[in-house]
């Protein structure tokens, strides 16, 4: 556990990319191979499940601090990192044992069938052996919100610098169901057909932001243009007689798509498409909401299916008859995913049109209408593009249309966390139902540091009633808030709920009275009904 506490100082205190590298392939290669896998799964998002309730932790660590727990509260909301303030309200000591990472995850993973008496007594026992770093890393493990500033790419390019393997393949090889309780660092990596190779997916290709005028890209035919969906990106598979339905995120979601699942099953063997998950009824894709109707269910019933039909629009082809073909050039890959669509010749799963046009004007207004369509702009995709790993620059964009803006008032404010902590960062706001302000929406990015001070500095002079870390205030701040979608919801007092809604900037230009009303947002909703 030193070791690795060691290492999540070293790049925790660190903005350079080579450092965090170096710092990551040198602890590879001296650490045991179980704190190898189970450092791989945290900086890959596969933490162990929490086994002890946050409540429990904050009682029990005010109680060991000798301090009240409403004095746990304050400290926690002005620190704003549970595992810190437990770490911070105990006495520094240097580690008392020296045990292995693997053996403090097992700890964790232990206390899970225990009960409350015999939890707490192992928690303090941690606690009263770990020195502060440790403590610290500890306590990330166990409230589940270990981070750390190290993205997936950076870990990869440290393990193919530790293994010498290309960093393709330690990506490909990092997808898919692996666990870290059952998996030796030679079955993830150096193991020719290491790992459930039959249902690993691909890493995604990501697009940058087209943030210049897209005539600077160069001539129109050698680009396609498709629709960008708002649904869920994933991958269907269809390898070994099964299919496998991956997230982006990385997600197993077979199960809460069987359709898909048995569209999996008309696909010829070693198969892999890349699309998206879409709402989708008599030829029209559906708002994103109805998705969400789906998602996070344990079990789906008729009614749900019924209600919320998707399909899969495919956008690409990965793997072909068991070959990857990631380096074909898109136009060819195109050609292999339309037989396929052809040949399956389901509608639940459909391809992603080309966008046909003589000229960059013609393309500016289809995106122009595009949201018409329940779609967020456009993809722009190089025809002899391979299919990378990761965000890169240059072969593929999204050509987003612009957000939706409404002007509305702040009405709550709450304290941030982490650097925010000490601010009142986090808004409610609200638009006109006659002479009440109705909440609608809560932001808590878009404004500069030198903004957020100056609001906050209203909050503290302007409060009328406070409600733990919430504090309601004086109605005259006006922001425009911009947003990216819009859609009726019967769980929210103003009868609507925004998608991404963010502050686009401060009108310090207009009164409170001149706000948005709630008429505003629906004129908004029936646009796109």
């Amino acid at each position: 556990m030193k070791r690795f506490a060691a290492l999540f100082d070293a790049i925790d205190q660190t903005t350079k990319t080579t450092v965090k590298v170096n710092e990551l392939a040198a602890y590879f290669a001296e650490a045991p191979e179980r704190d190898v896998i189970w450092t791989i799964a945290l900086l890959s998002h596969r933490r162990p499940k929490r086994t002890v309730r946050t409540g429990e932790l904050k009682m029990w660590a005010a109680e060991a601090a000798g301090i009240p727990y409403w004095l746990f509260e304050e400290t926690y909301h002005i620190v704003g990192d549970l595992a810190e303030t437990i770490t911070q309200v105990h006495p520094a000591i240097e580690d008392t044992m020296d045990e292995s990472l693997g053996y403090w995850i097992d700890f964790v993973r232990g206390l899970d069938k225990l009960d409350e008496q015999a939890k707490r007594e192992r928690v303090l026992f941690a606690w009263n052996n770990l020195g502060t770093t440790s403590r610290f890393v500890f306590n990330k493990i166990i409230t589940g919100n270990f981070r750390v500033g190290v993205s997936q790419q950076l870990m990869i390019k440290a393990l193919a610098k530790c293994y010498q393997i290309e960093e393709p393949v330690i990506a490909h090889r990092l997808m898919g169901n692996w666990d870290p309780v059952h998996t030796s660092v030679d079955e993830l990596f150096l193991l020719e057909h290491s790992g459930d190779i039959h249902s690993r997916p691909y890493p995604f290709y990501l697009a940058y932001a087209l943030e210049s005028p897209a005539e600077e890209l160069g001539d129109i035919r050698e680009w396609i243009a498709e629709y960008k969906w708002d649904g869920i990106r994933g991958q269907l598979i269809q390898r070994g007689g099964l299919t496998y339905v991956w997230s982006r995120g990385e997600e197993l979601v077979t199960d809460k798509f069987p359709e898909l699942e048995a569209l999996g099953e008309l696909l010829p063997d070693g198969t892999v498409i890349d699309g998206e998950i879409l709402p989708y009824k008599e030829g029209n894709p559906l708002p994103f909401a109805l998705l969400q109707t789906r998602i996070g269910r344990k079990n789906l019933t008729k009614k749900h299916l019924d209600e919320a039909p998707i399909i899969l629009l495919a956008y690409d082809i990965l793997e072909f008859e068991g070959k990857d073909i990631r380096f074909y050039p898109l136009d060819e890959r195109k050609k292999i995913l339309e037989g396929i669509v052809s040949q399956t010749n389901d509608p639940r799963l459909q391809l992603s049109q080309e966008l046909v046009v003589d000229n960059w004007e013609q393309l500016t207004e289809l995106r122009a209408v595009s949201r018409e369509r329940y779609s967020e702009g456009l993809m722009l995709k190089r025809r002899d593009s391979q299919y990378l790993t990761g965000r890169k620059r240059g072969d593929w964009w999204k050509w987003k249309v612009n957000p939706l803006t409404i002007d509305a008032v702040m009405i709550y404010a709450m304290r941030g966390h982490g650097r925010r902590a000490n601010l009142y960062s986090d808004y409610t706001f609200a638009v006109w139902n006659g002479d009440e302000l109705i909440p609608f929406a809560k932001a808590y990015s878009g404004l500069t540091d030198k903004e957020m001070a100056q609001v906050d500095a209203f909050v503290k002079r302007n409060t009328i009633e406070r409600f733990g870390p919430v504090r309601s205030v004086k109605a005259e701040l006006v922001f425009e808030l911009a947003f990216e979608g819009i859609q009726a919801s019967p769980r929210h007092k103003s009868g609507i709920a925004l998608r991404f809604p963010r502050i686009s900037r401060w009108r310090t230009d207009k009164p409170a009275s001149e706000a948005n009303t709630l008429d505003d947002l629906k004129a908004l909703l029936h646009q796109f009904i």
